[in-house]
């Protein structure tokens, strides 16, 4: 048995065929579709990218006790678990958050890897002098700074095809299945930063610099919403360009009749929906929270191109499906589940899901219910990060936040009987003046979520879900004080 997990980052559903669109050309992801099962109830759990993948390595949230950050000594990996029961496991990216110091213990799980440069801000080629900003730059991440000067200096270095990261990281993928197609036991991850802003795709087009909104609300004219959604669409058209290249291998190879296929991604983007653009700083509206997720089980054949209705986290439930795909059993630590059943008959796997960001509104649903929580004081206490690893994105804690402020915390669940620091929490990023309000939408009457409803009932019911799910994952004491639980 075989398995191949392609992964891309924050790839909005809207934009795909099969979830609606109409516009975005991505005949492969249609494709794709038909092949597959297409889950129509998929929901993040912790946010955004880091935190999604430490989800994905130990098939639990971890957003209640920790901001972003590495994996922890006490963490299972599922691809370590799978490189230690004999299954070569390979992990080809571009996604330069893995090469941080707040990623940096992640990569090192797989039996072998590869990283391509160049995404974003990667601080991948040096240049004292900085590359001239074009007059006609655009939109407030315009700057002579930070991330978005890397990007430019970055971008004189990508300018023809064969020099995306995103094409480098699928053609090394290919390489690897080429290279082992006639092998047993082993596991694939390809994983893309695409579409994840800025939003350069190739051909590169220089005639309007901007293809990178700022994580604020929206404050272009209409004209330029919609040339940012044109520049994402294209992104997603190339995206679209190297997953038909993994299927067109998988026919050539004949892989369907033993090889198991993964599409998803760690969360969706606004693209002007609810006057907002990106993601984390706002309410998890349904753009964000509700993602695409695509999976081949060649023991499943017939629920190729159908329609699963049951709600799954793919964040959660991916470590658990591929320990149950190569006959190992899931640690006790789990909260994901297998979806094996729910690949093969729609049967569920949970009433609820949780999901959020540390520190920020928790979010629960049902699948036809959204109740988002609020912290129910204005300085959002008490609130800690628990931690042996104390590195954020790129860098270490700050030493006032650890000179004198760190106490031992009793072991959680969790932890192997390890003590952890404890260490206080501000407030996260989120300006939103919705994220200090509890709020219920019904996806059934309203799936946009125009206007939250008011029913005593329902929300009585969502915050019992809420209970219930932070005790199964051991939710620090505070968190259910923060929350006025």
């Amino acid at each position: 048995m075989k398995a191949i997990m392609v992964m891309f980052d924050s790839l909005n559903r809207h934009m795909l065929p099969s979830y609606g669109c109409d516009w975005v050309q991505a005949p492969n992801f249609a494709r794709l579709a038909k092949r597959t099962t297409q889950f129509i109830r998929s929901y993040v759990c912790s946010m955004p990218c880091m935190p999604a993948r430490r989800d994905l390595h130990t098939g639990r949230p971890n957003f209640l006790h920790r901001a972003w950050g590495p994996l922890e000594p006490f963490d299972d990996s599922v691809p370590q678990l799978l490189k230690q029961a004999g299954v070569h496991t390979h992990l080809a990216t571009d996604h330069y958050h893995y090469f941080e110091d707040g990623g940096g213990t992640y990569h090192t799980k797989y039996s072998t890897w590869e990283f391509f440069r160049g995404q974003e801000g990667d601080p991948w080629k040096g240049q004292v002098v900085p590359p001239p900003i074009p007059n006609n730059a655009l939109g407030s991440n315009r700057g002579t700074a930070g991330a978005w000067l890397q990007d430019r200096i970055n971008r004189q270095f990508i300018r023809e095809e064969q020099q995306w990261p995103q094409v480098q990281t699928f053609a090394a993928g290919i390489d690897y299945i080429r290279r082992n197609a006639i092998a047993d036991r082993w596991c694939l991850q390809i994983e893309t930063f695409d579409p994840h802003e800025p939003f350069y795709s190739y051909p590169p087009n220089d005639e309007l610099v901007w293809d990178w909104p700022a994580y604020d609300f929206v404050k272009e004219s209409p004209e330029l919403v919609e040339h940012m959604r044109r520049q994402y669409g294209a992104l997603v058209s190339m995206c679209d360009t190297r997953m038909g290249q993994v299927l067109d291998l998988m026919d050539e190879l004949d892989l369907w009749k033993d090889t198991m296929l993964i599409v998803w991604t760690d969360h969706g983007f606004l693209l002007g929906e609810h006057e907002c653009w990106a993601k984390i700083w706002m309410p998890f509206y349904e753009e964000v929270a509700h993602t695409p997720f695509f999976v081949w089980d060649p023991r499943s054949a017939a629920a190729a191109g159908q329609m699963r209705e049951s709600l799954v986290q793919p964040s959660i439930d991916l470590g658990p499906t591929l320990l149950e795909y190569f006959e190992l059993p899931a640690t006790k630590d789990m909260t994901g589940r297998s979806l094996r059943e729910v690949i093969a008959s729609d049967r569920p796997v949970r009433e609820a899901g949780i999901f959020g960001l540390h520190g920020a509104q928790v979010n629960v649903t049902d699948g036809r219910y959204v109740y988002m929580h609020a912290a129910v004081r204005e300085d959002n206490q008490p609130l800690y990060e628990y931690t042996h690893m104390p590195t954020r994105m790129r860098g270490a804690f700050r030493v006032d936040e650890l000179a004198g402020k760190i106490e031992l915390a009793e072991p959680f669940g969790f932890t192997k009987g390890c003590r952890t620091m404890r260490i206080p929490a501000g407030k996260p990023w989120v300006k939103h003046p919705d994220v200090r309000k509890n709020l219920l939408y019904d996806l059934q009457s309203d799936p946009w979520q125009k206007q939250p409803v008011h029913d005593a009932a329902v929300e009585a019911r969502m915050v019992e879900h809420l209970r219930r799910l932070m005790r199964e994952c051991d939710a620090p004491v505070e968190q259910f004080a923060r929350l006025g639980l």
